[in-house]
């Protein structure tokens, strides 16, 4: 084979290498610009090599180097051309692949190309496609859950989600709260919409982890040495007992059982009870009947819901005043009124009255604007006259 024939041969393969590289890049780029994620790896290689065998038209070039003239015999340097050219333009694209996307990832989350982004987002956008959502750099944080760390607000303050464009303002809120409860590990979220699809609010919490949460007031949990039943599980109900000063079992304390792990039990019981028990001491259990934990099933209900609780004191010129329970738009799960001590789950037509607390439970969301409802309407006098005429 002459060396004009070898570098014919060396420029057709660099340059369907090239053209394998430029679609694989500019599939990286695109794929990147629209959903913000690594295009697959082999979506893209496949695309570069696709258009590869496009230009070659795989079929008649088979039929041209595997028959040379209708005599069968195999023309070898035929066939090393293609091979070589489909090897070299796959590793062309999977670095095209790499470079596209690691340059793509830089630019729009550096918002170094703002107007393009701008205008093409337009173009999706009048075209009825999709819609971009920017969330705020400032992010607070939830009344009520534990604080999301700021370096975990970091990774997604300032970011954009590209969402279907024809859907409700209640449904993009939705889908961005799965969004950052699901990408970003985020425990509660509180956002605002308005109907272009600008975040005018952002809260974020973390759910309450350990079993602190789960405790009544006035409870403890301890782990103690004991024997448990071969079946006992978290919820059930046992007494402990350990032996007397005269040898004669003792009844020590009723509890809880949380946890089992071998001999070691997490039992959930009154304060005093948990101060009387030893860490030195091996403790029997004995399992009783199941008796319902309304205040802890209710504790376990509100812990892995989207709910939470609060309250608000109605304070005078308050806009509830005079309401009733029913007319509101949250669930109130119990009243404390001044001369009338606790009421739970009250009546529908119960009113409220000016001192009354409310323990509401809601979203996040909605207590915040069921609390922004209950703020005193501020009633300013009218200015005096300068002449001091009425």
């Amino acid at each position: 084979m002459s060396s004009h024939s070898l570098l014919a041969v060396a420029v057709r393969v660099a340059s369907l290498a090239a053209l394998a590289g430029g679609v694989s890049l500019l599939a990286a780029v695109l794929y990147r610009w629209w959903g913000r994620e690594r295009i697959p790896e082999g979506i893209a290689l496949l695309l570069g090599v696709t258009a590869v065998a496009l230009v070659l038209n795989t079929e008649q070039t088979l039929k041209q180097f595997i028959v040379d003239g209708g005599t069968g015999e195999f023309d070898q340097w035929e066939a090393l051309r293609t091979v070589t050219t489909f090897t070299a333009s796959a590793i062309v694209a999977d670095v095209a692949r790499r470079v596209g996307d690691r340059s793509a990832e830089r630019a729009f989350r550096n918002g170094s190309t703002p107007r393009f982004d701008r205008e093409l987002a337009q173009m999706v956008r009048a075209g009825g496609r999709a819609v971009t959502v920017t969330l705020p750099d400032s992010i607070d944080d939830i009344d009520g859950y534990d604080p999301v760390p700021e370096a975990k607000k970091a990774e997604f303050a300032g970011e954009r989600f590209v969402f279907p464009r024809r859907v409700t303002v209640g449904e993009l809120g939705d889908r961005i709260r799965a969004r950052l409860e699901t990408d970003y590990g985020v425990g509660h979220v509180d956002v605002e919409v308005t109907a272009e699809g600008d975040v005018t609010y952002l809260g974020v919490g973390a759910r309450e982890a350990g079993i602190g949460p789960t405790l009544a007031p006035g409870a403890a949990a301890v782990a103690v040495q004991a024997d448990p039943a071969n079946a006992a599980s978290a919820g059930d109900l046992v007494q402990v007992w350990a032996g007397g000063a005269d040898g004669e079992p003792e009844r020590v304390a009723t509890a809880e059982v949380r946890a089992a792990v071998d001999d070691v039990v997490t039992l959930a019981l009154d304060e005093p009870d948990a101060a009387a028990l030893a860490d030195d001491v091996a403790y029997r259990l004995v399992t009783m009947p199941t008796e319902p934990s309304v205040d802890r099933e209710f504790a376990a209900l509100l812990r892995a819901a989207d709910e939470t609780m609060g309250a608000v004191v109605v304070d005078a010129n308050s806009p509830l005043q005079g309401a009733t329970v029913g007319a509101l738009d949250v669930t109130v799960a119990a009243i404390r009124r001044p001369d009338r001590g606790v009421a739970p789950i009250p009546e529908s037509d119960t009113p409220i009255e000016v001192g009354s607390t409310l323990y509401v439970v809601a979203r996040p969301d909605a207590f915040r604007a069921f609390e922004a409802a209950a703020t005193p309407v501020q009633v300013t006098e009218p200015a005096a006259s300068p002449d001091g005429d009425d």
